[in-house]
Formats: structure tokens, C-alpha cells, sequence
């Protein structure tokens, strides 16, 4: 019997510690900048919004382009080009202070965002043996999810041991890290720019098919930024401003522990029987959010929104992946993310201006009610179920 090609390469490992390293920082800068707005920049809570909000606008402008971009320039090459933009945009975060360069910073470390998570995603899928990348990618995203633990954990320790400049120090060595392990990732003959095409086409920006479940991934995004923008600032109003990193830790290890279950259980049952219970669960959640009053009742909302956001966001993405052919994944991935993003970044800056007239319990109750209307959207939708083939597939796998 053929002995089955190895996922865990060096240049796998490489790539899945730059990545890493790449979302420890976003998310504990997510989790801090507004803090630093209203407490270091005597800031208003809708101005500390505008820093997640101008990160993801220029993720979102940019994104749509990238393909294409990788396509013309080349994969590894666009990954040291956006690294070395998101390194010195981290450096830089120690020596600015005034509030519009601070804009200007964030608007930049957005586009090499955009650009270094999507050429670590399109490169990981071309070192993982073809055979095995289903799994392969599903180990992959386990990166994303460490950096949702790892940046506020990090972040928020080292502001409250420490200073914000301590914070930016670290970040940036990290990052630092990162980049020198993104050297091990080879070139790939895949990465043909010369032969791209260069006339560009609404096709090449987005796909049409993925702009349904796209919409749905804009709601449960702009829900979400109730959590990734204003958490911390909520907490600090009920004195669980030190539970955070937990908060954080407690999402994370769910969100780990059962990824495994909910994506054999969406491969072998279908989409519904995923995403309802997690959009349930993540309803149950953000109520929690809203009337916690004790430590007890903030980890356990933790628990919740990791089960329920934790299962719709990959769910979704594979929804928007099967509703065209193999060759227009990479597009319905992109058009996916654009959504998604938007969601986030508006709601960053519209929960902002309700913080500050309603206070942040409104903030979570609103939260809860968009994602009903996933809800009931959902059912009008309705997602069929993964096609024979695929469900098939799956099941030979596992019985291999």
C-alpha cells in the first residue's frame, strides 16, 4: 500500500508559523487599539472605532484585486512584498501618536494584511499534496484560530504587566519571526505571472454565485465586531477588564475543540446541520454578552460565541467554495472575505456611534437580533446538502 505524502513539511510548518504570526498581531491590536484610543489619545469610543474600521476598509478595497495580483506577480514574491509592509507597520505603531497618522498607519497595515493572509492561504494549498488538501487547509486555519487566543492574550498581558509601547515592541518582534520563517517557503513552478492574463474583469473581482452566502457572512461579520472591536472597552466598564484574555482563551478552545466534529458532521449530514445549531448558539452568546454582571457569566458567554461563531464562519466559506466550479474557487474565497470583512468594518464603526449614545449592553442585544436574521434568512435559502460525491469521499477517507 502506498504510503500516504506527509502534510506537516518544514515548508508547511514555515508557512503555518508566518501566518501565525500575522494574526497574533491583527487580533492584539484589535484587542488593545481601543483602549490606546480612548486611554493614551484621550479619544470618544466612535473614534477608537474608526481604527478596526479603516484597517478593514483598505483590506476590503484591496482583496478583490489580489488573486489577480498573485496571478501577475507571483505568490511568494507578493508574500515578502506584504510582509515586509505589515513588519514596518507594526514597528511604526512605537513612534506614532498623533491621531490622523495613526489613520494613515492603519489604512496601510490593512493592504498587506489583505495581501500576506491571501498568499499564505494560496501557497499553503500548493505545498499540500493534492490528495490531502482538504485536511491540509483544515490544519492550516488552526493558525487563524491560535491568533484569536494568542493576540489578546498576549497583547492585553503585556499592556497591563507593562505600557502600550511594550506591547508594539513584542508585536514587533514577532513579526520579525515571522518573516524570517516565511524565508523556508520554496517557490513554486505553479507561480507562472508572466502567462496571467492582465485584462481585468468583474469576474476576476468577484463571484456572483458566492454573493448570497457573502451577504450572510456580512451579518454574522458586522455581529462579530461587537466582540472584536469593543470587548475590551465593555469589560473595562464592568471590571473584568483583567477576564479578557480568558474571555479569549475560553472562545479559542472551543472553537479548536470542535472544529473536527462540526466539519465531519457538515461533510457527511450537510450545511443545516451546522449552522443552525451555531447560529444558536451564537444568539445565546451575545444575550449572555449583554446582561453578564460576574466573571463566571463572561467566560461562559466566551464558550457560546466560540461554539457558534466558531462553526458558521468556516461553514459559510465552504458554502460559498461549493456553489461554483473548482476553478473559480480561489474567487468565491475572495468574494467570501470581501463580505465578510465589510461586515466587520462597518459594524466597527456604527456600534461605535451606539456605544456611545445607547452604552455597550445595546451594542451585544443588536448583535443577537442580526444574527437571527441569519437565521431566518438561512431558512429562506435553504443550503443543500453536500453533493453525493464529496459526502462519498469523505467516508472512504475515514474508513481508510
Amino acid at each position: 500500500m502506498q504510503k500516504s505524502q506527509p502534510i506537516w513539511t518544514k515548508s508547511f510548518i514555515s508557512l503555518f508559523c508566518t501566518n501565525l504570526s500575522v494574526f497574533i498581531v491583527f487580533y492584539g491590536l484589535t484587542a488593545t487599539l481601543p483602549l490606546y484610543a480612548t486611554g493614551i489619545l484621550n479619544k470618544t469610543d466612535q473614534e477608537a472605532g474608526l481604527l478596526m474600521s479603516i484597517f478593514l476598509l483598505s483590506a476590503i478595497i484591496v482583496r478583490p484585486f489580489t488573486g489577480k495580483i498573485l496571478d501577475l506577480v507571483g505568490k511568494r514574491r507578493m508574500l515578502m512584498f506584504s510582509l515586509v509592509l505589515y513588519l514596518l507597520c507594526t514597528v511604526l505603531y512605537y513612534f506614532i501618536d498623533p491621531f490622523g497618522m495613526l489613520l494613515a498607519l492603519r489604512f496601510l497595515h490593512g493592504i498587506g494584511f489583505s495581501i500576506a493572509t491571501t498568499a499564505c492561504g494560496a501557497i499553503a494549498a500548493d505545498i499540500i499534496p493534492p490528495a490531502r488538501r482538504g485536511t491540509g487547509l483544515g490544519y492550516f486555519t488552526m493558525s487563524t484560530n491560535l491568533g484569536v487566543v494568542l493576540g489578546p492574550l498576549i497583547a492585553l498581558s503585556l499592556i497591563q504587566a507593562y505600557s502600550f509601547d511594550m506591547l508594539f515592541i513584542i508585536l514587533s518582534l514577532l513579526m520579525i519571526t515571522g518573516a524570517l520563517f516565511s524565508l523556508i517557503v520554496p517557490a513554486h513552478k505553479q507561480q507562472n505571472g508572466a502567462k496571467a492574463k492582465r485584462r481585468m474583469s468583474f469576474n476576476d473581482l468577484f463571484e456572483r454565485k458566492a454573493v448570497p452566502v457573502g451577504f450572510l457572512a456580512c451579518l454574522t461579520g458586522l455581529s462579530y465586531a461587537s466582540i472584536l472591536s469593543y470587548l475590551s472597552i465593555y469589560a473595562q466598564g464592568k471590571n473584568l477588564l483583567g477576564m479578557t484574555s480568558s474571555f479569549f482563551l475560553v472562545f479559542a478552545a472551543v472553537m479548536l475543540l470542535a472544529r473536527p466534529f462540526t466539519g465531519r458532521l457538515f461533510d457527511l449530514k450537510g450545511p443545516q446541520y451546522v449552522l443552525y445549531p451555531g447560529l444558536v448558539l451564537f444568539i445565546v452568546g451575545l444575550i449572555m454578552l449583554a446582561f453578564t454582571n460576574s466573571a463566571t457569566t463572561f467566560l461562559l458567554a466566551g464558550g457560546f460565541v466560540g461554539l457558534g461563531y466558531g462553526s458558521l464562519v468556516p461553514s459559510m466559506q465552504t458554502l460559498a467554495i461549493q456553489s461554483v466550479p473548482i476553478e473559480r474557487s480561489g474567487y468565491a474565497t475572495a468574494t467570501f472575505y470581501t463580505f465578510f470583512d465589510g461586515g466587520i468594518a462597518l459594524g466597527s464603526y456604527i456600534f461605535g456611534i451606539i456605544a456611545a449614545a445607547k452604552g455597550y449592553q445595546s451594542i451585544y442585544l443588536i448583535s443577537s437580533i442580526l444574527v437571527c436574521c441569519v437565521f431566518l434568512l438561512l431558512m429562506i435559502l435553504k443550503p443543500n446538502k453536500q453533493d453525493r460525491k464529496a459526502a462519498d469521499t469523505v467516508k472512504k477517507v475515514e474508513s481508510f
